[in-house]
Protein backbone atom coordinates (compact mmCIF):
# COMPACT_ATOMS: atom_id res chain seq x y z
CA UNK A 1 0.00 0.00 0.00
CA UNK A 2 1.10 3.66 -0.76
CA UNK A 3 0.44 7.04 0.15
CA UNK A 4 -2.11 8.49 -2.82
CA UNK A 5 -1.03 11.85 -1.75
CA UNK A 6 2.45 14.19 -3.02
CA UNK A 7 3.86 14.45 0.55
CA UNK A 8 7.03 15.81 0.65
CA UNK A 9 7.78 15.74 4.86
CA UNK A 10 5.54 14.89 7.87
CA UNK A 11 5.97 16.99 11.03
CA UNK A 12 5.07 15.00 14.22
CA UNK A 13 4.79 16.21 17.98
CA UNK A 14 7.07 14.91 20.49
CA UNK A 15 4.58 14.09 24.23
CA UNK A 16 1.63 12.82 23.73
CA UNK A 17 1.95 12.28 20.02
CA UNK A 18 4.31 9.25 19.82
CA UNK A 19 4.27 8.58 23.33
CA UNK A 20 3.37 9.67 27.12
CA UNK A 21 0.82 11.48 28.25
CA UNK A 22 -0.15 15.31 28.98
CA UNK A 23 3.15 16.16 30.54
CA UNK A 24 7.00 16.57 29.02
CA UNK A 25 8.90 13.44 29.33
CA UNK A 26 12.61 14.17 29.35
CA UNK A 27 14.95 12.01 27.05
CA UNK A 28 15.49 8.35 28.42
CA UNK A 29 11.94 8.69 29.93
CA UNK A 30 9.48 8.63 27.44
CA UNK A 31 7.62 5.46 26.83
CA UNK A 32 6.68 5.55 22.59
CA UNK A 33 2.97 4.22 22.51
CA UNK A 34 3.04 0.48 21.15
CA UNK A 35 2.26 1.43 17.22
CA UNK A 36 4.78 4.08 17.49
CA UNK A 37 7.61 2.35 15.80
CA UNK A 38 5.45 0.52 13.06
CA UNK A 39 3.67 3.57 12.17
CA UNK A 40 7.16 5.60 11.84
CA UNK A 41 8.48 2.52 9.67
CA UNK A 42 5.39 2.61 7.25
CA UNK A 43 5.93 6.45 6.48
CA UNK A 44 9.70 6.24 5.99
CA UNK A 45 8.96 2.88 3.94
CA UNK A 46 7.20 5.77 1.56
CA UNK A 47 10.67 8.01 1.38
CA UNK A 48 8.96 10.68 3.42
CA UNK A 49 10.98 13.14 5.27
CA UNK A 50 10.10 13.01 8.91
CA UNK A 51 10.62 15.53 11.41
CA UNK A 52 10.28 15.88 14.68
CA UNK A 53 8.92 19.20 15.59
CA UNK A 54 8.45 19.91 19.57
CA UNK A 55 8.35 22.51 22.15
CA UNK A 56 10.63 21.86 24.66
CA UNK A 57 10.97 24.43 27.58
CA UNK A 58 12.50 22.17 30.11
CA UNK A 59 15.86 23.40 27.95
CA UNK A 60 15.76 27.07 29.21
CA UNK A 61 15.65 25.47 32.51
CA UNK A 62 18.14 23.45 32.48
CA UNK A 63 16.19 20.38 33.09
CA UNK A 64 17.78 18.48 29.45
CA UNK A 65 19.61 20.09 26.67
CA UNK A 66 18.85 20.41 22.75
CA UNK A 67 21.45 17.12 22.41
CA UNK A 68 19.51 15.26 24.41
CA UNK A 69 16.20 15.29 22.85
CA UNK A 70 17.74 15.38 18.97
CA UNK A 71 19.97 11.99 20.43
CA UNK A 72 16.38 10.43 21.69
CA UNK A 73 14.26 11.58 18.17
CA UNK A 74 17.21 10.62 15.74
CA UNK A 75 17.33 6.78 17.73
CA UNK A 76 13.37 6.90 16.86
CA UNK A 77 13.98 7.36 13.03
CA UNK A 78 13.18 10.80 12.78
CA UNK A 79 14.95 12.52 9.91
CA UNK A 80 15.39 15.98 11.37
CA UNK A 81 14.59 17.48 14.79
CA UNK A 82 13.23 20.77 15.19
CA UNK A 83 12.57 21.93 18.91
CA UNK A 84 11.94 25.55 20.49
CA UNK A 85 13.79 25.23 23.61
CA UNK A 86 12.24 28.37 24.87
CA UNK A 87 10.05 28.83 27.87
CA UNK A 88 5.85 29.65 27.20
CA UNK A 89 6.50 33.77 27.88
CA UNK A 90 9.71 34.32 26.00
CA UNK A 91 8.25 35.99 22.95
CA UNK A 92 10.25 33.87 20.69
CA UNK A 93 9.10 32.97 16.88
CA UNK A 94 9.28 29.23 17.00
CA UNK A 95 7.10 27.77 19.84
CA UNK A 96 3.68 27.06 18.43
CA UNK A 97 1.36 28.02 17.95
CA UNK A 98 4.33 30.17 15.69
CA UNK A 99 5.70 28.95 12.62
CA UNK A 100 9.60 29.27 13.19
CA UNK A 101 10.25 25.63 13.07
CA UNK A 102 8.35 24.51 9.91
CA UNK A 103 9.56 27.43 8.64
CA UNK A 104 13.22 26.61 9.25
CA UNK A 105 12.36 23.36 8.33
CA UNK A 106 11.25 24.41 5.21
CA UNK A 107 14.16 26.49 4.28
CA UNK A 108 16.55 23.95 5.16
CA UNK A 109 15.09 21.16 3.06
CA UNK A 110 13.58 23.33 0.53
CA UNK A 111 9.37 22.43 1.22
CA UNK A 112 6.50 23.38 0.12
CA UNK A 113 4.96 23.32 3.46
CA UNK A 114 0.99 22.98 1.56
CA UNK A 115 2.88 19.75 0.98
CA UNK A 116 3.53 18.89 4.34
CA UNK A 117 1.86 17.04 6.84
CA UNK A 118 1.67 18.27 10.58
CA UNK A 119 0.43 15.71 13.40
CA UNK A 120 0.61 16.61 17.23
CA UNK A 121 -1.67 16.06 20.15
CA UNK A 122 -2.10 19.98 20.98
CA UNK A 123 -4.33 22.98 19.64
CA UNK A 124 -0.85 25.01 19.41
CA UNK A 125 0.29 22.09 17.05
CA UNK A 126 -2.36 22.36 14.88
CA UNK A 127 -2.50 26.05 14.78
CA UNK A 128 0.99 26.18 13.44
CA UNK A 129 0.21 23.54 10.73
CA UNK A 130 -2.98 25.78 9.44
CA UNK A 131 -1.24 28.98 9.33
CA UNK A 132 1.55 27.51 7.02
CA UNK A 133 -1.22 25.71 4.99
CA UNK A 134 -0.07 22.34 5.79
CA UNK A 135 -2.75 19.18 6.43
CA UNK A 136 -3.30 18.97 9.99
CA UNK A 137 -4.11 16.00 12.00
CA UNK A 138 -5.23 15.69 15.40
CA UNK A 139 -4.29 12.35 17.83
CA UNK A 140 -6.66 12.02 20.91
CA UNK A 141 -3.89 10.63 22.76
CA UNK A 142 -1.75 13.22 25.47
CA UNK A 143 -3.57 16.33 25.20
CA UNK A 144 -5.70 15.51 22.44
CA UNK A 145 -9.41 15.43 24.29
CA UNK A 146 -8.07 19.01 26.18
CA UNK A 147 -7.59 20.31 22.83
CA UNK A 148 -10.55 19.44 21.27
CA UNK A 149 -12.74 20.64 24.40
CA UNK A 150 -10.75 22.63 27.06
CA UNK A 151 -8.97 24.42 24.58
CA UNK A 152 -10.97 25.00 21.62
CA UNK A 153 -11.43 27.95 21.80
CA UNK A 154 -7.90 29.16 21.62
CA UNK A 155 -8.69 27.89 17.73
CA UNK A 156 -12.16 27.68 17.52
CA UNK A 157 -12.16 29.64 13.79
CA UNK A 158 -10.08 26.55 12.59
CA UNK A 159 -10.41 22.92 11.74
CA UNK A 160 -7.55 20.17 11.82
CA UNK A 161 -8.17 18.02 8.26
CA UNK A 162 -8.63 15.39 10.56
CA UNK A 163 -8.94 13.45 13.76
CA UNK A 164 -7.20 10.79 14.72
CA UNK A 165 -7.32 8.42 17.74
CA UNK A 166 -3.58 8.02 17.12
CA UNK A 167 -0.77 8.43 15.46
CA UNK A 168 -1.38 4.76 14.12
CA UNK A 169 -4.81 6.14 13.11
CA UNK A 170 -3.55 9.12 11.74
CA UNK A 171 -0.76 7.00 9.18
CA UNK A 172 -3.98 4.91 8.23
CA UNK A 173 -5.61 7.80 7.37
CA UNK A 174 -2.43 9.24 5.31
CA UNK A 175 -2.81 6.28 3.25
CA UNK A 176 -6.62 5.92 2.79
CA UNK A 177 -7.02 9.92 2.14
CA UNK A 178 -7.12 10.97 -1.97
CA UNK A 179 -7.03 14.56 -2.41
Amino acid sequence: MTIKRNIEAIFIDRDGTIGGDTTIHYPGELQLFPFTKIALTKLKEQNIQLFSFTNQPGIADGKATTEDFIQELEAFGFDDIYLCPHRHGDGCRCRKPETGMLLQAAEKHHLDLTKCVVIGDRWSDIVAGIKVGATTILVQTGAGYDALHTYRHKWANMNADYIATNLEDAVSWLFSHSE
